[in-house]
């Protein structure tokens, strides 16, 4: 072993295709020149330097030599120029000194795509599959859903390269925005892909009062977890009342207007349907309509006296 050896940082070094590294040792410019620094890779002399530069062919108009450290820029890079470099320094005075480091040469990440077959999905009747593909060095592929991690689970699995995600079958926690990172220690690139699960209706509920004054102003809305959304109609006390959205308005509650309000959602995809009920009663002590009768019948009979 050498006095010296390790003068190159332990790391390796990372480079893309077409751009430029430079192997900077650990040493001082000395006191008085080196007398001969070189550079080898796989058994050829890249460069040695003395009195004069001699530098391979293969090299010429690629590298610069800083004589006063020993530091060598690389550039145009190839992938072909990955592998270990070995720098000898001979000093004015002292023993040869030594250092290896390892180059990496990357493509860059390009073209990051995410394709899946074609076709309904519906929630547990069917399954897919996403892949993952790019152009470049590809060191990594990390799968994201919605920008959170997407795990492995009892109905996610991956490839063993990452490349595919595999969804059997699918569920409503299946529908959303899937990402692939495709990266190595010189690029990244994200993508994303849109995956539609339909599923529903879910949770069907109706937002409302269950009481109100006679004579006021009553809306409902029925909603509903769905996808596609959901279609909805409306009976009341098991009567059909011809409409069909998602809010029921009563302009003015009279009596024939309490009752049981059924909201039946439906999806047109999965062929699915769901209901709920709300009660909507007057809030009057005792039946209001009931007392307006008899309060007008008293009038009457006040007015014959």
């Amino acid at each position: 072993m050498c006095v010296g050896e390790g003068i190159l940082p332990p790391a390796p070094v990372s480079g893309a295709v077409a751009g430029k590294v430079t192997f900077t040792t650990t040493l001082r410019p000395p006191e008085s020149p080196f007398l001969s620094v070189s550079w080898t890779f796989r058994g050829v002399n890249i460069i040695t330097s003395t009195s004069v530069n001699l530098t391979d062919l293969g090299y010429t108009n690629r590298i610069s030599l800083d004589r006063a450290t020993g530091a060598l820029e690389l550039r145009n890079l190839v992938l072909e120029d990955s592998g270990e470099y070995t720098v000898n320094i001979i000093p004015d005075r002292g023993l040869e000194k030594q250092g290896k480091a390892t180059l990496n040469v990357y493509a860059l990440i390009t073209g990051a795509t995410i394709h899946s077959p074609t076709g309904i999905l519906i929630e547990e009747k069917n399954s897919t599959n996403l892949t993952c593909e790019a152009s470049g060095s590809i060191s990594t592929r990390v799968w994201m859903k919605d920008g959170r991690p997407l795990d492995p689970s009892d109905r996610v699995s991956f490839s063993v390269d990452n490349r595919t995600v595999f969804i059997q079958p699918v569920h409503n926690s299946n529908h959303g925005t899937y990402q692939c990172r495709v990266s190595n220690p010189v690029s990244t690139m994200t993508v994303d892909h849109n995956l539609t699960v339909n599923f529903g209706p879910h949770n069907v509920s109706i937002t409302g009062p269950s009481a109100a004054p006679p004579g006021q102003k009553v809306t409902l809305q029925c909603t509903a977890a769905s996808v596609p959304s959901a279609t909805f109609s409306w009976t009341l006390n098991g009567n059909e009342t011809h409409v069909n959205n998602s809010l029921y308005i009563i302009e003015s509650l009279e009596a024939e207007n309490t009752g049981n309000y059924t909201c039946t959602a439906r999806n047109m995809v999965t062929l699915q349907e769901n209901s709920t009920v709300l009660n909507l009663r007057a809030s009057c002590a005792a039946p209001c309509w009931s007392l307006s009768v008899l309060v007008i019948s008293a009038m009457s009979l006040g007015g014959l006296m």
